[in-house]
């Protein structure tokens, strides 16, 4: 069958980063023998700056690489993110239809929820079969920072985009349980990030150069991720500053990166690393000791994917997420949680955490298995092509 995944916002091997969820995604649907078509933007949301298409339209990897024009945006959290994701929506539904071919299956990311709601008009002209595949709560993130009324049309589009699908996948359970409760009926599955373990070598390499001021046996923290107000980073900033025996390694970038660096001014065990391509992220993991997720609890996540990241490179996992994220890791013993916006309570959390088992780390990273993962997934969307049934209503 000829399947069609479109997301803006998943960074692209061709650049030289590694294959997260929908490139590993499509790369199943390729070695199925299906005919893959990966639609992403012209504005790379890692980096906040355009990419260069004529480096990567083309052929990658049996997958064909489409971009449909995205204005920029500043920040992750802006209304001009809002309009600039509109704006890639319409381009790509003007775009695709030009293009359609007997698709037979779109898989569609939401966010961004005006994306989804593109690809529910191109699957009513085309009978294509629609896939929701839930990756954040929108509109249920902003309301941290904007009122209800403005947010009401988002979770009115959001629940049109539940009941217009033909399956609804996401990277966690309560996300799953979101569109249920507000009306979905559909098949569903659940399906988390997923990570080549080959991506972090099992063994661990040279310890990175010393930190100033820290001691040879330092502890190694590490967080991958955004620099923004979902993530508790002002906490572990100030809690690694009172530990002599620990060092703390920063790899990514966000609206907040700059506060930071000032949080830690003058304490040489904290660097900061910028975002990092895919070797120097998997030399980075593999001289850790723990990985941090600091989220707050209105961040609405389930399941991030800094817990595959983790757990890929043996690192037990120092967590304060409640829910999902927490069942998992107890489950295992693979992770400590600690209180968000708690110093005492992440400095406990990092002393538990030194004592956890690898071998409890390196178990729970089979749930993160990237070919396991999207091999059922693909068994999932090819189950629900094959049943007759109205389309993208």
């Amino acid at each position: 069958m000829t399947v069609w995944i479109v997301n803006p916002f998943d960074n692209l091997p061709p650049e030289g980063l590694r294959p997260q969820r929908y490139w590993l995604m499509a790369r199943a649907f390729a070695r199925a023998g299906h005919k893959v078509e990966y639609w992403s933007a012209d504005f790379s949301h890692a980096y906040k700056q355009p990419r260069d298409p004529a480096r990567l339209i083309g052929v990658h990897e049996g997958i064909k690489l489409l971009l449909a024009h995205e204005p920029p945006y500043p920040r992750n959290i802006c209304f001009k993110r809002l309009w600039s994701h509109w704006r890639f929506s319409r381009n790509w539904l003007s775009e695709a239809l030009k293009g359609e071919k007997g698709v037979d299956v779109v898989i569609v990311s939401s966010p961004p929820l005006s994306l989804a709601a593109a690809a529910r008009a191109f699957c009513r002209q085309t009978g294509a079969r629609l896939i929701l595949d839930i990756q954040d709560d929108w509109p249920g993130t902003f309301r941290r920072v904007a009122p209800g009324f403005l947010l009401a049309p988002l979770a009115a589009l959001a629940r049109r985009n539940y009941l217009a699908a033909d399956a609804i996948t996401a990277v966690s359970r309560r996300y799953l349980e979101m569109a249920r409760s507000l009306g979905a009926s559909c098949p569903m599955h659940l399906c988390y990030h997923g990570i080549e373990n080959r991506q972090v070598p099992a063994a661990r390499g040279d310890a990175l150069p010393p930190s100033p001021g820290s001691k040879p046996d330092a502890c190694r923290l590490v967080y991958v991720g955004n620099m923004s107000r979902s993530y508790d980073l002002a906490t572990v900033v100030e809690a690694v500053k009172v530990l002599p025996d620990a060092t703390l390694e920063l790899a990514g970038t966000g609206p907040d990166e700059a506060a930071l660096r000032s949080r830690a001014a003058g304490c040489g065990r904290i660097r900061f690393h910028g975002y990092l391509e895919e070797g120097p992220l998997r030399e980075l993991l593999a001289r850790s000791d723990i990985g941090i997720v600091p989220m707050f609890p209105d961040s609405c996540v389930g399941i991030p994917g800094k817990l595959a990241d983790y757990a890929a490179a043996g690192l037990p996992i120092i967590n304060s997420l409640g829910g999902e994220a927490e069942e998992l890791l107890a489950r295992y013993g693979a992770g400590v949680r600690y209180e968000a916006g708690s110093r005492e309570s992440f400095l406990a959390a990092v002393q538990a955490a030194r004592h956890l088992e690898k071998n409890a780390v390196f178990a729970l990273s089979v749930e993160f298995d990237a070919e396991k993962l999207y091999n059922s997934y693909l068994n999932f969307i090819e189950s629900v092509a094959s049943k007759p049934g109205p389309a993208g209503a």
